[in-house]
C-alpha cells in the first residue's frame, strides 16, 4: 500500500486509537485530532514515540479552532477517518448537543477539508441507525425503526443525518466518501466507565461486585473484537465500493445473560447476577448481516468471543492494578 498522510478525527478514543496504531505500523503518517471529551490521553501516549505521529487538540465542530490546528501542521491529507463522537449510552444524556453538533457541523468541516485536500473520507456510522429492528439480522437496505425524540435520539438521529449529509456531498459536490455502520465492538483502550455492557461486566467481575443486567438478559448482541473492526475500516477506506454504508460487526450472536456468565468464568469471579429495569429504546436484538462486507471488502471477523474477552479482561485487569 502506498504511504499516505492520514487524519483521524476522534483518534484518542477507543477505536480511533487502535486504528491510529495500526496505520502507524503500516508506515503511514497519522495525525490525530481530538478534544478529549471522551477520548483519553493515555490511549495515544505510546503513539507519541513514533516520528510519523502528530496530535492536534481541537474541536472539529469549532471551525476556526479546527482550521487553525490543521493549518499549523501544514499537511495535505489523502485519507480522513471520522470517529469523532461520544458513542456510549452514558454519553447520550451527558453530551446530547455535543453529539448533535459533531455529527452535523463536525462532519461538514471534515467533508470540506476532504474536498480541499482531495482526500478520501470515511464516516463511522452505527448500527443504532436501525433502532429497534423489525428485521433480523439487519441488512444495509433496512431503513430502521428509530424513535426520533427518545433518550437515544441525539445519537441515533444525528448519525442518520450524517449519512444523508455525506451522500449529498457525494452526489452534489463529488466528494470521495465511504461509510460503515459499526456494530458492538470491544477490546483494549475502552473506557473503564464507558457504560456499555462489556466494560461494565468485566469491571464488576474483576471487583467481585454484582453484575447488573437490564431486563431478563435475553436481549442479544453481536460482539466484534477491535482488531477485526480496524481491519474492516481500513479495507472499507481502500475499497472501490462507494455506493452506500457497509455493516461491520461480528454476526456471532449472544444473549446478554450468556455473556455475563462467560465473563464470570473467564475472570474466576465470585460475582452474582442481579436484574434491573430495561432502559427505554434499548434494542432487543443486534446482529449484522455482513454479506456486503464479505463481498465488497473481502472482510469478516476472525477473533472468537472467548479469545477477544481474554485480551480485554487482561487490559482491564492492568488498569485496576
Amino acid at each position: 500500500m502506498q504511504k499516505q498522510t492520514i487524519l483521524i478525527a476522534g483518534g484518542a478514543g477507543f477505536i480511533g486509537a487502535n486504528l491510529a496504531e495500526k496505520l502507524l505500523k503500516q508506515g503511514h503518517t497519522v495525525v490525530v485530532i481530538d478534544n478529549f471529551i471522551t477520548g483519553s490521553k493515555m490511549n495515544i501516549e505510546n503513539l507519541k514515540k513514533n516520528k510519523n505521529f502528530h496530535f492536534i487538540q481541537a474541536d472539529i465542530v469549532k471551525t476556526k479552532n479546527f482550521k487553525a490546528g490543521i493549518k499549523k501542521l501544514g499537511f495535505q491529507f489523502s485519507r480522513i477517518y471520522d470517529l469523532a463522537c461520544p458513542a456510549s449510552p452514558v454519553d447520550f444524556a451527558k453530551y446530547p448537543f455535543e453529539i448533535l453538533w459533531v455529527n452535523s457541523l463536525g462532519v461538514r468541516n471534515l467533508l470540506e477539508l476532504s474536498l480541499k485536500d482531495q482526500a478520501r473520507f470515511l464516516q463511522t456510522s452505527t448500527s443504532e441507525v436501525y433502532g429497534e429492528p423489525l428485521e433480523h439480522p439487519q441488512r444495509e437496505s433496512y431503513r430502521g425503526n428509530v424513535n426520533p425524540i427518545g433518550p437515544r435520539s441525539c445519537y441515533d438521529e444525528s448519525k442518520r443525518f450524517a449519512e444523508s449529509l455525506i451522500m449529498n456531498y457525494k452526489v452534489h459536490k463529488k466528494a470521495d466518501v465511504r461509510m460503515v455502520r459499526i456494530f458492538n465492538t470491544y477490546g483494549p483502550k475502552m473506557r473503564a466507565n464507558d457504560g456499555r455492557v462489556m466494560p461494565n461486566f468485566i469491571n464488576q467481575a474483576l471487583q467481585n461486585k454484582n453484575i447488573t443486567i437490564y431486563g431478563d438478559g435475553s436481549q442479544t448482541r453481536s460482539f466484534c473484537y477491535v482488531d477485526d473492526l480496524v481491519e474492516g475500516l481500513i479495507n472499507a477506506m481502500e475499497a472501490d465500493y462507494e455506493n452506500g454504508p457497509i455493516n461491520l460487526g461480528n454476526p456471532d450472536e449472544h444473549t446478554i445473560l450468556d455473556l455475563a456468565y462467560k465473563i464470570i468464568q473467564l475472570t474466576g469471579s465470585e460475582s452474582k447476577i442481579i436484574h434491573q429495569d430495561l432502559p427505554k429504546d434499548d434494542p432487543s436484538k443486534r446482529k449484522p448481516d455482513i454479506s456486503l462486507a464479505r463481498q465488497k471488502l473481502n472482510w469478516s471477523p476472525k477473533v472468537s468471543l472467548e479469545e477477544g474477552l481474554k485480551k480485554t479482561i487482561e487490559y482491564f485487569r492492568g488498569l485496576t492494578g
